[in-house]
């Protein structure tokens, strides 16, 4: 059985094309589908059409590889006041259903992906929410989905360091310590760091996979990238161009997560919840 997994992010829309047990590839269209939703709190008609013909062009393509198209939805989707409109859009378009996933189930899904059935954690830094989750025998033992992601800070602060401080002061409270855990991260912001980390030109996820950021590096990183202007950003090697606005505020974010958790180091996992997505429905 072939499936294609349809990833609706604030961000970027993603594709994976799985078959035979393991993931033939992943696509990606940045979209920027959670632009301006931290200021309106509903997404504009042009970022709705944009994104609903990327998700209708990669269910045309896994259709034409025989697939079975399943598409899921994260934070942007489910936190704007419109976001009943955007799947109907979708539906109109295509005739696909759009599943909304939970903060929780979010969580989940890169818990899946990254871990499987191993004891660990995952940090999900996406566009519109961060999701941060540690298993210990085989139990969640933390578990939260922050409103705060790479789009929404690059929206509230812009490069405002003060700004950006106090915001993910303000909204990372609580969080537990994970020292001495193997804790992955995955999604856009920790795939471009890695790049960047690894100096690759372009991604390779059999090189990427368990790519090890050490908390110095990540700030080293951020603070590199705050001190270069976007059109420098463009010319790091391993930066994705349509990451370059947004990627410092992001990078800034992980370690802020590291630094309150006590972590010295992450890794990057490219397996997260797209195939968390087919783990969750038993498919995988």
């Amino acid at each position: 059985m072939t499936f294609a997994i349809i990833d609706i992010g604030s961000n970027s829309v993603r594709l994976m094309l799985w078959a035979d047990g393991k993931t033939l590839y992943k696509k990606v269209r940045t979209t920027r589908l959670g632009e301006g939703l931290g200021i309106h709190g509903s997404l504009s008609e042009e970022v709705i059409r944009r994104t609903a013909e990327a998700v209708c062009e990669f269910a045309s393509e896994g259709k034409e590889h025989g697939a079975e198209v399943m598409a899921f939805a994260t934070a942007a989707v489910r936190s704007a006041e419109n976001g009943t409109t955007f799947c109907s859009v979708v539906k109109d378009l295509c005739g696909i259903e759009v599943d909304v996933v939970s903060g929780q189930s979010e969580a989940r899904l890169a818990v899946l992906g990254a871990l499987g059935e191993k004891d660990g954690g995952i940090i999900d830094i996406g566009g519109a929410s961060t999701e941060i989750c540690l298993i210990d025998g085989g139990k969640a033992i933390f578990s939260r989905s922050f409103d705060i992601g790479a789009v929404r800070l690059y929206d509230s602060c812009g490069e405002n360091l003060n700004k950006l401080n106090i915001l993910i002061f303000e909204t990372l409270q609580d969080l537990p310590c994970a020292s001495g855990k193997t804790v992955y991260a995955v999604g856009g912001t920790a795939s471009t760091l890695a790049c960047i980390h690894s100096g690759l030109m372009e991604y390779d996820a059999n090189v990427l996979q368990d790519t090890v950021l050490t908390r110095n590096c990540v700030r080293e990183i951020a603070d590199r990238l705050f001190s270069l202007s976007v059109a420098e950003r463009m010319r790091v090697k391993g930066m994705d161009p349509n990451r370059a606005d947004i990627l410092p505020a992001a990078a800034l974010l992980l370690f802020k997560i590291m630094e309150t958790m006590d972590l010295r180091e992450v890794r990057f996992s490219d397996r997260d919840n797209l195939e968390g997505y087919l783990a969750l429905k038993g498919l995988e």
